[in-house]
């Protein structure tokens, strides 16, 4: 039984280096703070459903013993560090590092930021992190009479060297973002209309068509919400699925563009210099964890140094892929070619 550490205003944070290094400087810092991330005050034990003080054994400060029913419940099981030989000190370090590094970093980065010997190590870490940053249970966007969600779809790669002209590895990407009104008065800056991006969602789809577009926008819009989209046919079904639809002909002009769809324009073009800026490009096999990643940030990029509570809280629910595991899809992916 996992506790949302957003929920726990009672956990210290640290918003420096300095802060981190005397919160957490040694292993048993760490496994305390882990505790009451995710059991709170007092620990409950998940096979008897107990709440007590379990015993602790010194010399192994991640694993709490029950005191009715003598089983020994470790502290990262069912979380991303599950079975992990890495200690749990680089795991915290890690956390902080991917949480208040606005733009992110490489593996190649983390790596050399936490002395890492292998990149595997540090490869595994960071998509192990990516998979917390997705909750298990999360909400749907909009829903508010106040706000419209804008939706669209972008290509997502380049053209692959060697197979011709025209001939491109590119993968499908939609989104879909909330739209928000700033209460402006008085602005010398006309050209400043006050509408900036709430929450984001991100997904990979197969294609452009109905299925998979409408069905983008079910899983990640509540229902009743003012959608506006351009006037591609994929997205023709949404008014008989309950949204409050506008289609915008754009036509290609990019003025229109501007004018009705700014906002998730912005975020395409964001995604996108992210990803050649900070990563030089990323397999598609992987690509949603990257998405996932850039999601986490974006949400949360009022509140920065927050993210690495958000981050352990929501990673206590989450299981991650083996680094074995990870490229195990590959054999499944069509494409070889490096996302751009």
């Amino acid at each position: 039984m996992a506790i949302d550490v957003l929920e726990r205003d009672d956990l210290p944070f640290p918003r420096s280096l300095p802060e981190f290094q005397q919160l957490f400087p040694d292993e048993v810092a760490c496994a305390a703070y882990l505790e009451r991330a995710r059991w709170g005050a007092v620990f409950i034990c998940p096979y008897c459903g107990v709440h007590s003080e379990p015993y602790r054994i010194s010399t192994r400060p991640g694993v709490l013993r029950c005191r009715k029913c003598r089983r020994d419940t470790h502290l990262t099981g069912g979380t991303v560090m599950e079975r992990t030989h890495t200690p749990l000190s680089v795991w915290f370090w890690a956390a902080y590092l991917v949480a208040s590094q606005t733009p992110g970093m490489s593996a190649v980065q983390f790596q050399r930021q936490l002395g890492l010997s292998r990149y595997e190590t540090a490869f595994q870490i960071l998509h192990k992190l990516r998979a917390g940053m997705v909750r298990p249970d999360q909400d749907r966007i909009g829903g508010k009479a106040s706000e419209v969600v804008e939706a669209d779809e972008t290509y997502v790669g380049g053209r692959t060297r060697g197979k011709g002209r025209g001939v491109h590895d590119m993968v499908i990407v939609a989104g879909a973002v909330e739209v928000r009104q700033r209460q402006r008065s008085g602005s010398l800056n006309k050209r400043r209309s006050g509408r900036y991006a709430g929450r984001v969602r991100l997904a990979l789809v197969r294609d452009r068509s109905a299925k998979s577009l409408d069905g983008f926008v079910k899983r990640v819009v509540a229902p009743g919400t003012k959608i506006i989209t351009d006037d591609w046919s994929g997205y023709a079904g949404l008014t008989k699925q309950g949204y409050d639809h506008v289609a915008i002909a754009e036509r290609g002009n990019p003025q229109v563009a501007e004018e009705f769809m700014p906002i998730i324009h912005l975020v395409f073009s964001n995604l996108k210099t992210w990803l050649r800026g900070i990563h030089h490009g990323v397999s598609p096999q992987h690509l949603q964890a990257y998405l996932n990643e850039f999601t986490f940030r974006f949400n949360r990029r009022f509140y920065p140094f927050n993210a690495f509570r958000s981050l352990l809280g929501i990673a206590g629910d989450v299981t991650a892929l083996t680094y074995a595991e990870l490229y195990a899809k590959s054999q499944t992916t069509t494409s070889s070619g490096r996302v751009r």
